[in-house]
């Protein structure tokens, strides 16, 4: 049986050989192009990470694609190709909520790949900090989440911040309960307080007895879990594996389609990729109609609204800065028509930036 398997594998196993070799060959000789030019987009100071770039990249590969590597695994390979050929120019570091294990992490390495340097913050308020200063390129942090809603710390720092969202990454949220070998002996159970929204159901169903207690991000709780084996941990895969913990409890997120999106943050703008979306924050006088008359050039240039979201102005009174997405990028005519517009009827309007909308 083994003699029959090999010798119908063999001739397989060399053509796969041979073509790893032509594989090998081909990509070294895409690195020494791309060696290229970051020599040139040195000359002219330009970004070495361009994401529209990259979009359009793997949406071409993918359209040229007969099969049968999927859409999804044509991105997995080429954003890994291409993060290793940015890393071959310079390299990029990214902050993120940290400490290592984090969805957030998660996300960094999905959005730029493996090849990207990680400077894990202790809050999201320091991720734009280090962003700011210079100490990371970019910052990669939470928007919003499709069951608990929008993360309100991020949209208060994005009104401050002089930076620009680049880029967006949807990431499903795959909830694990971690502990050291069990629950016996188990007395609370520990996560960000979105995580513990998010699984409140199952916690009450299959561990009403555990204390609940919120603290700074998953990954903190599942350290707090490798030192105490009384805590359990809300944590993802990475966690589980980085603090050595064990997966007591699978999947346990209320609902299984959950996702976090999160954005990505610097100081360089985006070009257009022909798949866009802007993002915008605007307040409208105190007036009867204001809202109907501010959201009028959108409609007038046929622009779609993809977001809208509210947020207290903070300034006691009752006012509100209103946060809004809508689709194509701030160069194309018909946005840049509708933005003009906004601009003439609000009382406030920043333009947060325009970047490839998530796929």
């Amino acid at each position: 049986m083994d003699d029959e398997l090999n010798n119908r594998l063999k001739p397989l196993r060399d053509r796969i050989d041979a073509l790893d070799a032509q594989l090998i060959a081909l990509l070294n000789q895409r690195a020494s192009v791309a060696l290229e030019v970051g020599e040139v987009k040195k000359h002219f100071n330009a970004p070495v990470f361009r994401p529209e770039r990259e979009q359009q990249v793997i949406a071409r590969l993918q359209e040229m694609s007969k099969g049968p590597l999927a859409d999804e695994h044509i991105s997995a390979i080429w954003r890994e190709i291409m993060a290793a050929s940015r890393a071959l120019e310079k390299t990029i570091k990214a902050a993120y909520l940290g400490p290592v294990g984090t969805y957030s992490e998660q996300a960094m390495h999905e959005y730029f790949g493996q090849s990207i340097e990680g400077l894990p913050c202790s809050s999201i308020d320091e991720v734009f900090r280090s962003v700011e200063a210079g100490a990371a390129d970019y910052g990669v942090v939470p928007v919003e989440n499709s069951t608990e809603g929008a993360v309100s710390r991020t949209l208060d720092l994005l009104l401050q911040t002089q930076l620009i969202i680049g880029g967006e990454l949807a990431l499903p949220i795959h909830h694990n309960l971690l502990t050291q070998n069990g629950l016996a002996g188990v007395k609370r159970v520990c996560a960000h307080a979105q995580a513990l929204a998010q699984c409140q159901h199952w916690l009450s169903a299959n561990a009403p007895h555990l204390e609940r207690q919120a603290v700074a991000s998953n990954a903190e709780a599942a350290r707090m879990a490798a030192e105490d084996p009384t805590v359990a941990a809300i944590a993802g895969d990475r966690a589980a594996i980085h603090y050595s913990l064990q997966v007591t409890n699978a999947l346990i997120q209320d609902d299984p389609h959950n996702r976090t999106r999160f954005v990505m943050i610097g100081k360089q703008p985006t070009g257009p990729s022909g798949h866009d979306q802007t993002s915008l924050i605007v307040s409208v006088a105190n007036e009867p109609g204001a809202m109907v008359k501010l959201l009028e050039p959108l409609a007038r240039h046929g622009v779609s609204m993809t977001r809208f979201e509210s947020r207290p102005a903070r300034i006691g009174t009752w006012e509100y800065y209103f946060y809004i997405d809508v689709e194509g990028h701030r160069d194309d005519a018909a946005v840049a028509a509708a933005l003009a517009g906004l601009g003439e009827k609000a009382a406030f309007l920043k333009i947060l930036g325009s970047y490839p909308r998530a796929r």
